[in-house]
């Protein structure tokens, strides 16, 4: 593999100005595509075969589909004394209700003081508006939003509360936030090439990638319906890896050219070492994505290939594009202060292979420290993820969105708890299908009303042909809670027993309920899955058993310790004030989203450490000796990389809404553990207790492959097919392109 990256490189350097104009061709091209063929992204979850969604699909054919359109609830609350029924109160109500109706796009707003069908609380405190709008909430314009907004805005007042939720508002978003952290990344990039030069071609061939993989997602979505969270993992993952993989190639590059290496010897030996662990690091990402597919979950599948198909794109970048354009910058890439004289150097005058095992400088002492004290790291690292992984037993999810703490949606929330009841927001409805429907329908309702949880039951809705009814039930507690998941089942085993017509609960809560458990379900079949895979994929890589399995073991300890944390802070309300979160579980979709980032970075680190580590045992270090010269080399590319993707998953923290916030908060601490505990410390403490048995590989299994990641037979091979003889890439090509 290393000899073909090697060719591909010199490939892409000789004909850096082909390369380069057919990547811009391709943006340009799928830029076309997206503004001409593009779809509307769906942000419904769909999970076939569960029986809330099967229940939805007879309502439809037996009542009649739901509009699909946006809508709002306008509520408003009266101090305590007052009543929505008051004289001056009705007035503004009505006055209320006829600006509503009036707003742009808005079809229907109803009148909560209706007498044919009230939606007025007990205490006469409180009311809501029902606003109905002609457009999906997908097609709703901005100013269409804002006009809600600002009317309920204008009309509210302490005498008057006003508040509104619903599909038809605005949550706002993170996009400046978003741009905030691309901001720090293109900082830190430049401080750790020294170089605002180096950090742009580095951010900017990353971006490339990812406005092909999303723009080419957003043409697909013409012909396919594709759910809108595949797009923001596309996204998300293609930046991470696209600046990590360039990140690699880049600094390797350099580290290359101060060996004395000819610009296109340089270029070539980088993307046949480094372009190596990079494909082999983008090959356990693909398989971690693709795997979505084989949990059986249709939306998560599609997810998978198309961010799979964005990672892929961002390989190729880094082994094609990268090189290309560091052929134009040439030695410009080295610091000022060094680059003449690297420029005049010989390879001969260099001593590439220096094995020695002290090292000066930060990660010099942090490599001595973590050999010598290995055991004390590796125990006191596992005990301290471990404590902070505890939370996690206790992990809750669902697919019901929690508004943000003080947002307007919040406060209608609230409202609507107060004085109708938590339940009031998540009815349960209880579908009776079949022959004698009416009688099975009375029946139910008159014994759920006496189940413990249930506030109110409705009287039975008969379709047409009376072979269908529904009853609708709301219970005490929230949407969220455990009680009402818990009626949700209560209500199942008493009464889908016997004969008679079929009985099946459905409704958001219950949608909910069945798509969280599915996919808790789904969860550890996928892990294995990956951890198999990657597994494989590593003992190839590295010939070895020992060092494959502790890498996916730091992975699960990662794992852990990131939705503990997420845990303790979302669903315990540790720091609550710190963060601004609320209190709420995580997004049911959330947890296989994060394993697969975090599974991609974490794989990323763990080859980028350990394959410089490997490539020292191979030429002959000691064990000791080999991870201290391995972790001084990639040790300064995972930290910046690490950092940067902080920065990056942080940026959708502080303007994101209450889905948004778990996501970015939990891929945000798992790269933090698993980048500076997990390969930084517990990984090379590992690698020093196992010695020479890390690298050894059964007898058994000796026939496997060797990849050669670390390209040493690129050193080897003096064959002019390979690295040609007599053809110097030296400073005069670089004048050429200046």
């Amino acid at each position: 593999m290393a000899s073909l990256l090697y060719r591909l490189g010199l490939g892409s350097f000789r004909h850096r100005r082909l390369v380069v104009i057919i990547w811009l061709a391709v943006l340009a091209a799928v830029g076309a595509g997206s503004l001409t063929l593009a779809g509307t992204m769906s942000d419904s979850v769909s999970i076939p075969g569960l029986e809330s969604t099967d229940a939805q699909t007879v309502l439809a054919a037996e009542f009649g589909p739901t509009p699909d359109t946006a809508a709002a609830q306008v509520v408003v609350e009266v101090p305590s004394g007052q009543k929505v029924t008051d004289p001056a109160t009705v007035t503004k109500l009505n006055a209320l209700v006829s600006e509503l109706g009036s707003l742009p796009g808005v079809a229907t707003a109803s009148d909560p003081l209706d007498s044919s069908a009230p939606t007025v609380s007990a205490d006469l405190r409180a009311a809501y508006s029902t606003v109905t709008y002609a457009a999906t909430a997908a097609n709703l314009t901005s100013t269409e939003k804002t006009a809600l907004s600002d009317a309920v805005t204008a009309a509210s007042s302490p005498e008057f509360t006003v508040a509104v939720q619903g599909s038809a508002t605005d949550s706002g978003g993170a996009g400046l936030t978003e741009l905030i952290g691309i901001v720090v990344a293109l900082v830190i990039l430049a401080i750790t090439y020294g170089s605002l030069l180096m950090a742009g071609v580095n951010l900017v061939a990353s971006l490339i990638g990812v406005g092909i993989g999303s723009l080419g997602i957003s043409t697909l979505s013409g012909f396919v319906t594709l759910s809108d969270t595949t797009s923001s993992l596309a996204l998300m993952l293609g930046l991470a890896v696209g600046i990590d993989y360039a990140l690699f190639i880049m600094t390797r590059f350099r580290h290359e050219l101060r060996k004395g290496r000819d610009l296109g010897d340089a270029i070539a030996t980088t993307v046949g070492t480094a372009g190596s662990a990079v494909v082999t690091a983008g090959a356990t990402v693909v398989i971690a994505l693709a795997g979505l597919a084989v949990v059986g979950i249709p939306f998560l599948a599609e997810m998978g290939f198309a961010a799979a198909a964005t990672v892929v794109i961002a390989v190729l970048i880094a082994v094609t594009l990268v090189p290309a354009i560091l052929g134009f910058i040439g030695f410009r890439a080295l610091p000022k202060r060094i680059r003449a004289g690297v420029m005049a150097m010989t390879p001969e005058a260099v001593d590439v292979d220096d094995l020695q095992v002290s090292f000066p400088g930060f990660f010099g002492r942090l490599a001595g420290l973590v050999t010598r004290r290995r055991w004390l790291v590796l125990v006191s690292g596992v005990l301290a993820l471990g404590i902070i992984a505890i939370p996690f037993a206790s992990m809750r999810t669902t697919l019901l969105p929690s508004p943000s703490e003080g947002t307007t949606q919040a406060q209608a929330q609230a409202i609507m708890d107060d004085h109708f009841g938590p339940g009031a927001s998540g009815p349960l409805i209880i579908l009776v299908d079949g022959a004698g429907a009416a009688e099975r329908a009375n029946t139910i309702s008159e014994q759920a009303a006496a189940m413990a949880d249930v506030s109110h039951v409705g009287q039975p809705v008969l379709s047409g042909d009376q072979n269908a009814a529904i009853v609708t039930v709301i219970p005490k507690s929230g949407p969220t809670s455990v009680e009402t998941e818990q009626l949700v089942r209560d209500i199942r085993t008493t009464f889908q027993t016997g004969a008679g017509p079929q009985v099946s609960v459905t409704g958001s809560t219950a949608v909910s309920v069945d798509v969280s458990e599915k996919l808790a379900q789904a969860l550890p079949i996928y892990i294995l899955l990956i951890v198999g895979l990657a597994l494989i994929l590593l003992v190839l890589v590295f010939r070895s058993i020992l060092v494959p399995v502790t890498a996916v073991l730091g992975f699960l300890l990662t794992i852990a310790a990131s939705f503990g944390a997420a845990t303790a802070v979302f669903e315990w309300g540790w720091a609550k004030d710190l963060f601004g979160t609320t209190i709420a579980p995580i997004n049911s979709v959330a947890p296989i989203i994060i394993v697969g980032v975090l599974f991609g970075l974490a794989m990323d680190y763990q080859v980028f450490l350990v394959s410089r580590i490997h490539e020292a045992h191979s030429k002959g270090a000691s064990p000791r000796n080999a991870v201290a010269h391995g972790f001084h080399k990639a040790a300064p590319v995972v930290v910046a990389a690490a950092a940067i993707m902080f920065s990056v998953f942080g940026g959708f923290f502080p303007g994101g809404d209450s889905t948004l916030k778990p996501i970015a908060f939990t891929l945000a601490t798992g790269v933090l553990i698993d980048a500076f505990v997990v390969r930084m410390l517990l990984m090379p403490a590992v690698i020093t207790i196992m010695g020479r048995y890390a690298w050894s590989l059964p007898t058994w299994l000796r026939w496997l492959p060797e990849l050669d990641v670390e390209g040493l037979r690129l050193e080897q091979n003096t064959d002019a097919a390979v690295r040609p003889e007599g053809h110097r890439f030296g400073p005069e090509s670089v004048k050429q392109d200046d």
